[in-house]
């Protein structure tokens, strides 16, 4: 029998490629350790990579959990605030809570709230945003970052915004110049970003300034007569307070501080929750009854309270003073709205035709619709 011809690649001694040679790899004891680290640059460990993947994901971790919390927070406050409306417009009763409950809707109860509880609403997001901006300014100073600069900075900027915005056409005129200050530290604005000569950018603060004096002339004079120090301040001082906020603060200062703030900022929400909270869900009325055959005028009564539902049979009118009221509707004589006490203003202030304790959008409704005189059934 013939033996098989061998190939070049058989035969180490011919002129073809050489067999490729299987590498494997070395152990850690085998790799060179003479070589010369980098100067500034420390040699990493062997559990290097998976500590600085370990903390991305922390990171990202703590934004989505700040995230929820801040969106839990926005909508589950005015949630549960107008459930407590409810209980307490009921005065605590269980079965008038149920018939309001069966008689408000859930969209009617949470534009009321909106309606009444804007101010506060608006008021807390622009301090939240505001505080926000400065610990997150300075938080590389601090261990753990505070609550409000981790909210603040995963926070889209168009809800931001919008919250000034909202601020802008619920709060009243008096408070408005509050805005300056609050918003250079939300968005870390500073007098540097206008020129970057200081003596122009000083000319345009000065000039901005005497303008905007010039524009509450009237009403600073007319609160100067009437012996009011604090329009003045609220009016004037803001303004300047704005050229400082924004920027990082001294470690001495913001360690003290960011505790003490948001434990503040939530202290004054309940604070002025309260007065929300107790607002009456339905409007104020005083109901006209008498008898189908009566025609004296003594032998009317006026019910003041809130009209809770009307049917073909009753009308169902919340008291005052406390108690459910079922009057027939053949009874009803008239019926006039009400203000509450805290609608009447207390400063006899104006910033052009406009009153300083109401806001943009109540003002301009006031043009469209002026306030009529109340109804003497009202006092």
């Amino acid at each position: 029998m013939s033996a098989a011809p061998a190939t070049a690649a058989d035969d180490p001694g011919t002129d073809g490629p050489p067999p490729p040679v299987l590498r494997t790899a070395a152990p850690p004891s085998a790799l060179p350790t003479g070589l010369p680290i980098p100067a500034g640059r420390a040699e990493p460990g062997p559990g290097a990579l998976r500590t600085e993947a370990a903390g991305g994901w922390d990171q990202v971790e703590r934004r989505a959990r700040a995230s929820q919390s801040f969106w839990t927070a926005v909508v589950g406050v005015p949630a549960i605030f107008s459930v407590l409306r409810l209980g307490i417009e009921a005065g605590g009763e269980l079965q008038t809570t149920l018939l309001l409950v069966a008689n408000v809707g859930p969209v009617n109860l949470l534009a009321g709230f909106l309606t009444t509880a804007a101010r506060l609403l608006s008021t807390v997001l622009v301090a939240v945003f505001a505080l926000g901006g400065v610990l997150a300014a300075s938080g590389h100073r601090l261990t753990r970052r505070p609550l409000f600069a981790r909210w603040t900075e995963i926070t889209p900027g168009w809800f931001v915004a919008a919250s000034f915005l909202m601020a802008l056409v619920t709060w009243p005129l008096l408070y408005l110049p509050l805005l300056l200050p609050t918003f250079a530290a939300a968005f870390q604005l500073r007098p540097e970003r206008l020129h970057e000569r200081p003596a122009v950018r000083a000319l345009i603060l000065v000039a901005a300034y005497a303008g905007y004096l010039w524009l509450l002339v009237p009403t600073l004079r007319d609160a100067w007569r009437q012996g009011e120090p604090l329009p003045i301040v609220l009016l004037v001082a803001p303004p300047l307070l704005a050229l400082f906020v924004a920027g990082p603060l001294p470690s001495v200062v913001i360690r003290p501080l960011a505790p003490v703030t948001q434990l503040a900022v939530l202290v004054v929400l309940v604070w002025a929750a309260l007065p929300v909270i107790s607002t009456p869900v339905l409007p104020l009325t005083v109901t006209t009854v008498g008898e189908a055959g009566a025609a004296s005028v003594d032998a009317t009564e006026e019910i003041r309270g809130h009209v809770v539902t009307t049917d073909d049979v009753n009308m169902v009118i919340l008291q005052e003073r406390g108690g459910v009221r079922y009057v027939p509707v053949d009874q009803v004589r008239g019926q006039v709205l009400c203000p509450s006490e805290e609608e009447l203003p207390r400063y006899r202030l104006r910033i052009h035709d406009f009153h300083v304790e109401d806001s943009l959008l109540e003002g301009l409704g006031r043009r469209v619709r002026p306030v009529h005189r109340v109804d003497a059934a009202c006092r």
